[in-house]
Parts: C-alpha cells; structure tokens; sequence
C-alpha cells in the first residue's frame, strides 16, 4: 500500500500562494473578456454608422449630380 505523501510547511505555503494567485489570474481574464465584448460591440456600432454615412454620401452625389444636370439643361437654352 502507498503511503501518503505529507507536505512541507513550505509546499503548503506555495499551495496557497498559487491557488490565490490563480484566482487573481482568473478575476483579470473574466475583466479582460468583458472589456474585449463591449470592444466588439463598439466596433460593431461603428461599422453600422460607417455603413449609414457611405449611403447618405452616395445619395447627395446623386442629387447633386441631378441638381447640376438640371441648372446645366437650364442655361442652355
């Protein structure tokens, strides 16, 4: 039969000195993913009104070249 292994006063000491330091590592990481999510939303939101001023954009290039063609059809006469 195996005996069990009995620990150090020194190996229980880096026991809870890498159980804590894993739980401060896993509090960043959960801080990390929930920053890179509003990120994402961020850019999302962005890439939607980027998306709404290309078209307003092409439709006062429309109009305006309307508007010209019309003054030009105008001042011909």
């Amino acid at each position: 039969m195996a005996r069990k292994k009995t620990l150090t006063i020194a190996e229980e000491r880096v026991g809870i000195r890498l159980s804590s330091h894993e739980k401060l590592c896993a509090e960043r990481m959960e801080s990390i993913l929930k920053s890179i999510e509003r990120l994402e939303k961020k850019v999302e939101q962005l890439s939607d009104h980027v998306s709404t001023g290309k078209g307003i954009v092409k439709v006062l290039v429309v109009l305006g070249s309307l508007a010209a063609a019309f003054i030009g059809y105008l001042n011909l006469k």
